[in-house]
């Protein structure tokens, strides 16, 4: 057939609590900075990077000494938070004003001096060897109602204070930004290889939202500067600044806050997407959001894991809005304190096992297809999909986050002159490559293609088609990429199923077109000839 489709990798999931049977999967490998920042259950051999991770932040065993600096991550965390009640650290506080900077300093060296201590080859050192550091800083007052509300608290120096509000704003906003740029500066300047990449996590142009998307239209998301935060702004109000320069790619937070069964949680995918397609609208540096396979309830013992279909979507979806990576956090609260049961990250990595099958697809050149932006499938609450298109093939994920367990679903998906209906299971994750070629071209279909095979082939191929009754002649060609007619033949059509013989002439290995012509309908099939 004209496509090529994966079905969910077969396996049972792990059935004892604290457990992720990763040799169950064959080792596999993607084309993105996938980071492990989950359970290690006592693993010895770092067998994410053996299933499609690249790259681990929560460390086990041997790894100070075995974990290559290619794959290594991690995150700063409590940038801001330290002790001593500096006012940036005191949550509800978080002022610029009145911090000892001097104190800050060391610590910060002090925490990075524990990092580095973590890896043999930089114990001891200045700052860690890694490749990507991602600072969590999270102390900002983000609207200007809260920044203003800080004009009634006594902790702030008078002198600000009594400030007019438009003043107020305009310098707590300068110096907050002075703050979050200050760690990045100094980390750097401690002597950061250029070749490491730094990001602070949820730190971006659009930040995270949910009960709102819908409130505004998607140009509006996406061209008035009003939705983006301050923080990641120049003077001018543009995308831009000291801290956002500092930014070497960008970190939303796409945690799902609302469990699948409340209204709001069906909306997952659709708050997922739009947190990689609003900031990609803005930037044009690497998006890497950070995900939980965990409801969000920071440290709640009794916050359940996500269902097996929306692992598999989170593992999937994010490179086909443009997304160059994913952050798998989770708390080792829960591997040091908590029973649960991890086949939710089997199905994560089985999702992953099942992109893995067409990497190809998203190394070099290659199209996104988003027919539809994620702020208007929260509104309509329809069906998504997304394709990637490559050397005239187009694979295509798609999932019905509203259907019913049982329920299909008829999905049409087009691009350019291409179209195809596909049907979707239940709330199960599609993905299919089709080859772009394989199109009818007339609407009022009188041929249909069963089969085309060895394919694969040397010097024949045989070719199962249905056709009317009232068709007289069948013609066959096989055409070069330039377009060139190699050979052609015509032969009487026979109604119904049957099946034709094509005999190939000699040509040099490669792929090729074989076009079907009746007269009233156009069909194209690719074969490659060896």
């Amino acid at each position: 057939m004209a496509q090529s489709c994966t079905q969910g990798f077969t396996f049972n999931p792990v059935g004892v609590n604290n457990s992720i049977e990763w040799d169950k999967f064959p080792e596999f490998s993607l084309p993105f900075k996938i980071i492990y920042n989950g359970p290690r259950f006592n693993d010895q051999q770092s067998k994410p990077l053996k299933h499609g991770f690249s790259h681990i932040a929560y460390f086990s065993g041997p790894e100070g000494s075995t974990l290559p600096v290619k794959n290594r991550a991690l995150l700063w965390n409590s940038v801001a938070t330290m002790s001593g009640n500096q006012p940036w650290s005191v949550a509800g506080l978080e002022s610029p004003w009145g911090n000892d900077t001097t104190a800050y300093r060391n610590y910060w060296s002090s925490y990075l001096r524990g990092l580095a201590n973590l890896f043999d080859d930089s114990r001891g050192q200045a700052v860690p060897k890694a490749d990507i550091v991602c600072m969590d800083i999270e102390r900002i007052q983000e609207l200007d109602r809260d920044i203003l509300a800080l004009k009634r608290d006594g902790r702030i120096p008078e002198s600000y204070r009594n400030l007019p509000d438009n003043a107020f704003l305009t310098t707590y906003k300068k110096d907050i930004k002075w703050w979050y740029t200050e760690p990045a500066k100094y980390v750097r300047n401690l002597g950061l290889p250029p070749s490491m990449k730094l990001s602070s996590y949820s730190d971006v142009p659009v930040r995270g939202t949910w009960l709102n998307i819908p409130s505004n239209s998607w140009k509006d998301w996406t061209t008035n500067r009003e939705r983006t935060h301050y923080l990641m702004q120049d003077e001018s109000g543009k995308i831009g600044g000291s801290f956002y320069n500092y930014m070497d790619f960008l970190t939303p937070s796409a945690y799902y806050f609302y469990p699948y069964e409340n209204p709001l949680g069906k909306d997952y995918l659709s708050y997922l997407l739009f947190q990689i397609e609003v900031n990609r609208a803005w930037s044009d540096k690497d998006i890497i959001p950070f995900v939980w396979l965990r409801y969000h309830s920071s440290f709640n013992p009794s916050t359940p894991l996500i269902p097996k279909f929306m692992a598999e979507a989170t593992a999937i979806f994010p490179f086909f809005s443009g997304a160059k990576g994913i952050w798998l956090w989770d708390s080792n609260y829960y591997e040091r304190n908590e029973q649960h049961n991890y086949a939710t990250y089997e199905y994560f990595i089985g999702g992953l096992y099942r992109l893995s099958q067409f990497s190809d697809m998203f190394e070099g050149n290659y199209e996104l297809v988003i027919p539809q932006s994620a702020r208007d499938h929260m509104e309509q609450r329809n069906p998504i999909w997304r394709g990637v298109v490559k050397n005239g093939q187009i694979l295509i994920a798609a999932q019905n986050t509203y259907a019913t367990e049982n329920q299909q679903t008829q999905l049409t998906v087009t691009h350019k002159q291409w179209t195809k209906t596909i049907t979707l299971n239940g709330r199960d994750v599609f993905l299919c490559k089709f080859d772009m070629a394989d199109v009818v071209s007339s609407l009022d279909s009188s041929l249909a293609v069963a089969n085309l095979y060895p394919n694969p082939t040397e010097r024949v191929v045989y070719i199962d088609l249905t056709s009317r009754s009232d068709q007289d002649q069948i013609r066959f060609e096989l055409i070069n990429l330039n377009g060139t007619v190699l050979k052609r033949f015509t032969t009487a059509s026979v109604p119904g199923d049957h099946r034709y013989t094509f005999d190939l002439p000699f040509v040099p290995p490669g792929r090729y077109l074989i076009r079907i012509d009746t007269g009233s309908s156009t069909l194209s099939k690719h074969v490659e000839i060896q």
